[in-house]
């Protein structure tokens, strides 16, 4: 009877933690939601791409990478020759604003590196995730 009995609750536990660990289910309207705040952050990500006043010189991201192009955020984590190490994408956007741009670096939480990010990847969205790549 123990057996019989520690069975069912071995069972009942494994029941209730596959239960808690499954994800949250999310409507429609979660979905749209969480969309509208993503395309607002990409199109906030466009304006600070744009902005000759990220850096000191009115030099813009935009002049070198046109529409985000040849960034390349699928490739990163990857050895970036001019850090001298594996980077981010946060730590290449740092470097370009610091010396291209002639700006002051962003902390890497900064609502601004956020957007940044989110505005390069949506550009391209669609190419295939193969980090490391040059």
């Amino acid at each position: 009877m123990k057996k019989i009995l520690k069975t069912i609750a071995l069972s009942t536990l494994s029941l209730y933690i596959t239960t808690m660990l499954q994800a949250d289910e999310f409507t429609q309207k979660d979905l749209d939601l969480w969309m509208a705040e993503y395309k607002s952050v990409v199109k906030e990500g466009r304006k600070v791409f744009t902005n000759p006043k990220l850096g000191t010189n009115t030099v813009t991201c935009n002049e070198c990478h046109p529409n985000a192009s040849n960034t390349h955020p699928e490739t990163y984590p990857k050895f970036q020759k001019q850090l001298g190490k594996v980077a981010t994408m946060a730590e290449m956007i740092n470097w370009c604003i610091a010396n291209p741009l002639e700006g002051k670096k962003m902390a890497l939480d900064d609502p601004r590196m956020t957007a940044l990010i989110a505005y390069i990847t949506q550009e391209r969205k669609g190419i295939k995730l193969d980090p490391g790549k040059h």
